[in-house]
């Protein structure tokens, strides 16, 4: 039996993007924010996300301002990092993973957590200013935001995304809450 289905790369990613695109309409999205959006419906292929997303007016600018700077982006897993297309950072940024790290499994076993939270406190002085990008583990976006509520440290960007039945849904508010808290500060500042 022979499969009949689309082979040229460039007419797959065209034809992606234009699906995605179509499907974006209803949702009446800002220019500057349309492009991180369509990205991200593109990495899942679920339009049905644009209505549970939450962000900031500023993230773009803020995030392409970091960008620009040279600011790394920390992912909390490997298949995160390489879903990262270099070729698109503006100045080589370094894209950073330690969950691999050596030293992770000895931190996670002393501080009685995953390997993923762990491996968040590798990040050290490299998180203040950084895009971080959660898109595996709960508990590494619960110790991201521990870490910024105990030591004031606050990265550009965060995206996360976290996955699985266990926390996912609580970080994923968390981290919205965070930004409602931020948004509304802000306001009344």
């Amino acid at each position: 039996m022979a499969f009949l289905y689309e082979k040229d790369p460039a007419a797959i990613y065209d034809l992606s993007f234009q699906r995605v695109k179509t499907s974006l309409v209803p949702f009446d999205l800002h220019p500057s924010i349309e492009p991180l959006i369509t990205r991200l419906v593109h990495a899942c292929g679920m339009p049905d996300i644009v209505p549970a997303l939450t962000w900031d007016e500023a993230v773009i600018d803020t995030a392409s301002a970091a960008l620009q700077r040279g600011a790394p982006i920390l992912c909390d897993c490997e298949m995160v990092a390489s879903g990262i297309t270099r070729r698109f950072l503006p100045t080589d940024n370094p894209v950073r993973v330690t969950l691999n790290d050596p030293q992770t499994p000895a931190r996670a076993l002393a501080n009685k957590t995953t390997r993923s939270a762990a491996a968040v406190d590798l990040w050290d002085e490299k998180l203040e200013g950084a895009i971080v990008v959660i898109g595996n583990a709960p508990t590494a976006l619960f110790r991201l935001l521990e870490r910024m509520r105990d030591e004031s440290v606050r990265p550009a960007l965060i995206l996360g995304f976290p996955v699985g039945f266990i926390g996912a849904a609580e970080s994923k508010m968390a981290l919205a809450s965070l930004a409602d808290d931020r948004s509304a500060a802000t306001k009344h500042a």
